[in-house]
C-alpha cells in the first residue's frame, strides 16, 4: 500500500528498485511549483559560481567587452548591498513567488499589529538547510507581507558573500535582500526613514547543521549583536518562529564531537557559511536530489518588544534585552506548537 504524503499528495508514484518516481499526469500547476524552487534553489546552491565561471570564460571570447563593461558597473555600484539594496516592488510581485509558496506550502501568520511608524528587528528561527521560508516570506511577496503588514518594508539581511558574485548578486538584491553587515544594518535604520523591518537569520550558517527533522535546537546563548543593534536604533524586536523549516532535507547524522562535525565547523570558519551533508528530492523522483520535501512551514511572527533607544547601552542592558527576547521566542513556540504538530514533550533548546 502506498501512503500519500504532501511530496505526492496528488498522484500516485512509481516505484522502480526502491525508488519513488513522479508519474507522468502532474497537474500542471504543480510543475509551475517545482520550477519555481527549483530555480530558486539552483541559485542558491550553484549560481554564484556559476556566474563566475560564465565572467571568466567570457573573457576568452570575443565578448570580453561585456565583462569590462559589468566590471565598471560593479565597481560603481560596489556599495549598494550595504546601502539599502535594489528593493524592487515589481520583483517582489512576481507570479513565481506564489508557485514558490505553494510548493511546500508556506503560510504566513500574524499575531499582532506592527506600526509604521516604528523601525524592526526581526529574528528569523530556524535557519534550515537554506531558509526557504525566511526568503519566500520576507523577500517576496509570495504569502502577502506588505497586504498583511501594510506600511511596513521588510528586507532580508544575508551573508556578504553572496553579492561578491557578478549577476548573481544583482538577482539576490532585486528579489529584496540585503547584507548582514554593520553599514547594511546602520543605513536601513537611519537613512531609509521609520517602517522598516530588517529580518535577521539569527542562528546563521552554524545553526544550518543542526536542521533536521523534529529538531529545536537555536544558537541564540552567543547571539547578542542584533539585540545591540535594536537598542542603538531604538528598534523593535520581533521574533519569529517557522514550524516546517529543519523537515524540508535529510542531513547526514553529525553529533557534537564527532569527525565529520569537526570537519564542518571548520570549514564554516574558513569560508563563512557551513556545508550540511543532505538530501532531498529531485525533479522526476521523490527520493533523492537537492529540491526540498513538500513539507508545510507555518511562519509565526510574534508580537513586537518595543525597545528605548540607547545609543551606549551597557553589557547589562543588553544581555536584559536578550532574556527577554528568548523568553518571548520560546513562549511564542509553546502557544503554538500543538497547532502545527510538535509534541507536548518538545520545547526550544537554546545553546
Amino acid at each position: 500500500m502506498t501512503i500519500i504524503t504532501p511530496d505526492h499528495a496528488a498522484e500516485t508514484p512509481l516505484r522502480i528498485l526502491g525508488i519513488e518516481f513522479a508519474p507522468l499526469n502532474i497537474p500542471f500547476e504543480r510543475r509551475l511549483q517545482t520550477a519555481a524552487v527549483l530555480q530558486w534553489t539552483l541559485c542558491f546552491l550553484f549560481l554564484g559560481f556559476g556566474s563566475l565561471g560564465l565572467t571568466l570564460y567570457l573573457l576568452s571570447t570575443r565578448f570580453y567587452w561585456m565583462v569590462l563593461v559589468y566590471s565598471a558597473w560593479y565597481a560603481y555600484d560596489w556599495k549598494r548591498q550595504d546601502r539599502g539594496g535594489r528593493f524592487s516592488p515589481w520583483v517582489r510581485g512576481w507570479k513565481v513567488w506564489k508557485h514558490f509558496a505553494n510548493f511546500f506550502p508556506i503560510k504566513l501568520v500574524k499575531t499582532a499589529e506592527l506600526d509604521p511608524s516604528k523601525n524592526y528587528i526581526f529574528g528569523y528561527h530556524p535557519h534550515g538547510i537554506m531558509a526557504f521560508g525566511a526568503f519566500n516570506n520576507f523577500a517576496t511577496e509570495g504569502t502577502g507581507f506588505s497586504r498583511m503588514f501594510p506600511g511596513i518594508k521588510p528586507r532580508l539581511l544575508i551573508l556578504a558573500g553572496q553579492f561578491l558574485f557578478p549577476f548573481h548578486r544583482e538577482y539576490v538584491m532585486t528579489s529584496g535582500c540585503c547584507s548582514v553587515s554593520r553599514e547594511s544594518i546602520d543605513w536601513n535604520l537611519t537613512k531609509e526613514g521609520p517602517g522598516n523591518a530588517l529580518v535577521l537569520i539569527i542562528g546563521g550558517a552554524a545553526e544550518a547543521l543542526e536542521a533536521r527533522k523534529d529538531s529545536f535546537v537555536l544558537k541564540l546563548n552567543t547571539r547578542r549583536g542584533f539585540v545591540k543593534m535594536a537598542l542603538k536604533y531604538g528598534a523593535s524586536l520581533v521574533p519569529v518562529f517557522s514550524f516546517g523549516e529543519n523537515d524540508l532535507f535529510d542531513q547526514m547524522s553529525n553529533p557534537e564531537g564527532s569527525r565529520i562535525r569537526s570537519l564542518q565547523a571548520k570549514m564554516t570558519k574558513l569560508l563563512g557559511f557551513s556545508m550540511p551533508l543532505f538530501h532531498g528530492r529531485g525533479v522526476f523522483n521523490y527520493s533523492f536530489g537537492i529540491l526540498p520535501f513538500r513539507k508545510p512551514i507555518n511562519t509565526i511572527v510574534g508580537g513586537p518588544i518595543h525597545v528605548e533607544k540607547n545609543s551606549s547601552p551597557s553589557q547589562e542592558e543588553i544581555d536584559l534585552l536578550h532574556s527577554r527576547y528568548i523568553s518571548s521566542l520560546k513562549d511564542l513556540f509553546e502557544r503554538h506548537k500543538a497547532e502545527y504538530g510538535v509534541a507536548e514533550k518538545q520545547h526550544l533548546r537554546i545553546i
